[in-house]
């Protein structure tokens, strides 16, 4: 993902996350460890391409590096709680099933 996201490029993103849910994948990592700014538009596109993703049968896991302003941000809004989250992609691509 870009080091930015926000509303000028936020559609962009959506769309590459909804295409990477082809048939046959089952999870799909968005890797924002190096992105250091996301604004409301951002955050719109993360809960649009979950849905989207989840209408394929497959799930959509963040991986947010801790302690950065991009983390602090999707936890203001409580993201957490409709997204998994995991400091590392490696954490993400091991994580059970449904996120558990």
């Amino acid at each position: 993902m870009p080091t930015e996201i926000d509303l000028a490029n936020a559609g962009h993103v959506g769309a590459q996350l909804c295409l990477a849910a082809s048939p046959g994948v089952t999870v799909i990592v968005a890797d924002l460890t190096a992105t250091q700014f996301c604004d409301s538009a951002g955050i719109r596109t993360l809960l649009y391409a979950r849905d989207n993703v989840a209408a394929r049968h497959a799930q959509l896991r963040l991986a947010v590096a801790s302690g950065g302003a991009v983390r602090r941000a999707l936890q203001a809004v409580g993201l957490q709680h409709v997204l998994p989250i995991y400091p590392t992609v490696e954490a993400a691509l091991a994580a059970p099933p449904n996120g558990g």
